[in-house]
C-alpha cells in the first residue's frame, strides 16, 4: 500500500488512518463470495456428474460461474 507524508501525518491512499480503522475502505469480501458460491457450484456438478469427463466438466465450470452468471442476467435483460 502506497503511503505519504504530510504536515498532517502519514496517509494511505484509502485516506487517513483515522479512517481506515472507523470504516475499513479495503474490503475483501468479493474473494470469500467468489469462494462460497465455487464450493456451492462444485458440490452442485460434481453431485450431478455422471462420468468421469462429466466430473472434469464440473470442476471447469465451477471455476467459471461468475462468466455464466452475468451472460445469463445479459441475456434475460436482451443486452
Amino acid at each position: 500500500m502506497e503511503t505519504e507524508t504530510s504536515e498532517q501525518g502519514t496517509k494511505n491512499w484509502c485516506g487517513s488512518k483515522t479512517h481506515m480503522m472507523k470504516h475499513m475502505c479495503c474490503h475483501g469480501s468479493g474473494g470469500a463470495l467468489y469462494g462460497l458460491g465455487f464450493l456451492g457450484a462444485l458440490f452442485y456438478y460434481l453431485t450431478t456428474a455422471t462420468s468421469l469427463l462429466g466430473g472434469i466438466l464440473g470442476v471447469i465450470k465451477a471455476l467459471l460461474w461468475p462468466a455464466f452468471l452475468v451472460y445469463g442476467v445479459q441475456k434475460y435483460l436482451g443486452m
